[in-house]
């Protein structure tokens, strides 16, 4: 077992892509994504009802390639992300048809994993690797 230090991370307390194109980016995550976020002066927006990641991950650019791709490499004509998050939603085809209508291009669409998630990827306005997803070992029983 790892020794607990002061610096031991104990749950991710905030996420979230640094914007450089702030009405693309509000577009994506208040319009398309329906987050109702308080606004701060000089545009800041914030949640905290947005219930937090169940997985934080320093995914491999060649395995993110692989996963968008088939492929080990990087696409140049594709701008690579720098850091990924998954929205969890409750139909993924659904929400892919609503994202491509809103001119998101998806590099992967409706995709079964062989651990038995659905996904959607696409790269957002700020160089994130974005992705659309039903997880069913997330999801507790109701």
């Amino acid at each position: 077992m790892e020794k607990i230090t002061k610096a031991t991370a104990l749950f991710i307390a905030g996420f979230g892509p640094i914007v450089s194109e702030a009405q693309a980016s509000r577009e994506l995550y208040s319009r398309a994504f329906g987050i109702a976020f308080k606004e701060e002066k000089g545009g800041y927006l914030h949640t905290e009802r947005l219930q937090g990641a169940n997985t934080f991950a320093l995914w491999p650019l060649s395995q993110a390639a692989q996963s968008c791709f088939g492929t080990d490499s990087w696409p140049r004509d594709v701008p690579i992300p720098q850091a990924w998050i998954e929205f969890d939603v409750d139909n993924v085809e659904a929400a892919t048809a609503e994202l491509e209508s809103r001119g998101y291009r998806m590099l992967v669409r409706s995709r079964n994993e062989p651990w038995g998630q659905t996904v959607s990827r696409f790269i957002g306005p700020e160089g994130l690797l974005v992705g659309i997803t039903f997880t069913p070992s997330m999801r507790q029983e109701k």
